[in-house]
């Protein structure tokens, strides 16, 4: 519920700490005292529409706060878990409007957009007036509605559920559907290229390779040089390894008298013979191998130059040729088998919309069912409102499958007709501003044990209606009440006197700034609010007489 409401400099507000307490609670005052200031200032702080105009004179901003106290699992703290916002303890929500138009939204202290502050303060507050045209006035809203009624709103995310398993089968159908179809208009080609790739045979790392042999036998004549000229260095006359094998002669000699000294030269020289003759034998392969080769080179650059030839044409990597042709072989594949694929996509498809289209047809049954009892429910909320040559009709408007949808087979509106044989049209484009008001509480009051937000908010629900009427609007205000939070703008004293809180707002020049006229909001006690039904009652002169009927009013109360 609506807990508390704090304005500042908000037109003709300039400092306003209200406390608010559950049940029905009636906002009294004369006409242009600033019932629809205080109103507009709480709409304000819900997300409603920014205008600069709403700041106070004088101030160079204006702000509302609304605080919030409900249950751990409502909506409103869903949306800010889902935003990643604190949703613990009571929920303020905060606007600030600045003298040139600029706005800004908190909610808990932090700063939100206007739209998750509006998204919040839809789940949290409903305010219908004559000219409201959100809410139950919202005909996009009616279907949703109508499935809260009748305790559909699982079975309608089921079927949101299966919408969306239906569209992504027949994605997956007209997917492999168009792959196939190109694959078939490219299939000689296929064909052709993938002969072609693997005639050539491409091998991952071939380029690298090849182009190292090519450059190698290309420079092979004076690395061959090179290499003859480091062997004779080894082998050839006075050689290091003629060398090395007469020094170790010659220490071997002199190892006898040396006493063993020698040995570890001796071993030394004997390793660096056995390398050198390795070193030899290495030089001997590698000039074998780099002996030039003309047709070699030839085979080489060939081959590397139909690679290269192949990569261009296809607009690869060299080292992406064999996958290229896997790929090529793979369609191919799709081709000879993406018949049976796609006929089992197509099932698949198939079956998905039927098991959608049987949950759709059924939840549109039970949608026909439940509009047929919310008819008859609002249709006995319309006598006692005086509204009883009125019609009231749930329409349930079955769609082609073609024009099938997440939510289902159904257009859910709300028609009224106000005459008999008059035809039924939208609750906005028929009924008068009292009757509309009257038409809104009939439907609140047939869907409140089904759940609404926690607070309500009717402006003037009473308009054009005195009487037994607004006895009536009282009476079914209350125990709408039971329910939920209710703020009542009322002028009748009937609807008044069935409140459990009363709230009178006025204009007083005495405490506005610079002398300047204020709208106040003063908490009635049970002698002012009887003096204040009684105005209602008399006007500018308050009678005995009209004491008397106030306190009989009162005095009535259930």
């Amino acid at each position: 519920m609506l807990a508390a409401l704090s304005i500042r400099d908000i037109v003709l507000i300039d400092r306003l700490e209200l406390q608010l307490a559950p049940g029905l609670c009636a906002l009294t005052g004369e006409t242009g005292a600033g019932k629809s200031i205080l109103l507009d200032a709480l709409g304000l702080a819900i997300g409603g529409r920014a205008d600069a105009g709403l700041v106070g004179q004088g101030a160079e901003q204006g702000s509302v706060t609304a605080v919030f106290d409900v249950a751990a699992g409502h909506p409103a703290r869903n949306i800010l878990r889902e935003n990643g916002l604190d949703a613990e303890g009571d929920l303020i929500l905060r606007r600030v409007q600045a003298k040139d138009g600029r706005t800004r939204a908190f909610i808990n202290d932090q700063p939100v957009s206007v739209g998750l502050l509006r998204q919040v303060g839809d789940a949290l507050i409903e305010i219908h007036g004559q000219h409201d045209e959100r809410g139950l006035l919202d005909a996009s809203g009616h279907r949703a509605l109508l499935d809260i009624f009748a305790g559909l709103t699982a079975k309608a995310a089921e079927l949101r559920g299966l919408w969306a398993a239906t569209a992504e089968a027949r994605s997956a159908f007209t997917h492999h559907e168009a792959s196939l179809a190109r694959a078939r208009a490219e299939q000689d080609y296929l064909r052709h290229v993938v002969g072609e790739l693997d005639e050539l045979a491409p091998e991952p790392g071939e380029e690298t390779r090849l182009a190292e042999e090519r450059t190698l036998m290309m420079h092979s004549e004076k690395i061959a040089v090179d290499l003859i000229e480091a062997r004779d260095a080894l082998t050839g006359d006075g050689g290091l390894e003629a060398r090395l094998a007469q020094a170790l002669r010659r220490l071997a000699r002199a190892a006898e008298q040396a006493g063993g000294r020698l040995d570890t030269a001796i071993a030394a020289l004997d390793r660096t013979l056995v390398e050198a003759a390795d070193a030899r034998d290495e030089i001997e392969r590698a000039t074998r191998a780099l002996e030039f080769d003309p047709q070699r080179l030839e085979r080489a650059e060939t081959r590397l130059f139909a690679l290269r030839a192949a990569a261009r044409k296809h607009n690869v990597a060299v080292d992406n040729l064999a996958a290229l042709a896997d790929k090529f072989r793979g369609e191919l594949a799709d081709i000879e088998g993406g018949e049976a694929k796609l006929a089992a996509l197509k099932k698949a498809a198939d079956e998905a919309w039927a098991a959608y289209l049987k949950a759709a047809e059924a939840l549109s049954a039970a949608r026909t069912k439940a509009a047929a009892k919310l008819d008859q429910e609002v249709a006995r909320e319309l006598k006692p409102l005086k509204l009883e040559k009125a019609t009231f009709k749930t329409s349930v408007e079955r769609l082609a499958p073609e024009s099938a949808g997440p939510d289902g087979l159904d257009r859910v509106s709300f028609l009224i007709s106000t005459n008999p044989g008059a035809p039924l049209g939208p609750l906005i484009k028929i009924a008068s501003g009292g009757e509309l008001s009257r038409f809104v509480l009939a439907l609140k009051v047939a869907l409140a044990s089904q759940g609404s937000a926690p607070t309500l908010i009717f402006d003037e629900v009473d308009a054009g209606v005195g009487g037994a009427v607004a006895e009536a609007v009282g009476l079914r205000l209350a125990d709408l009440s039971r329910a939920a939070q209710v703020l009542v703008v009322t002028h009748s004293p009937q609807v008044a006197a069935r409140a459990f809180h009363h709230l009178r707002i006025s204009k007083s020049e005495k405490k506005a700034k610079d002398a300047r006229v204020a709208t106040s909001v003063e908490k009635l006690d049970a002698g002012e609010r009887r003096e204040e039904i009684a105005r209602m009652l008399a006007g500018a002169t308050v009678t005995d007489e009209a004491r008397a009927a106030a306190d009989r009013l009162i005095g009535s109360h259930p």
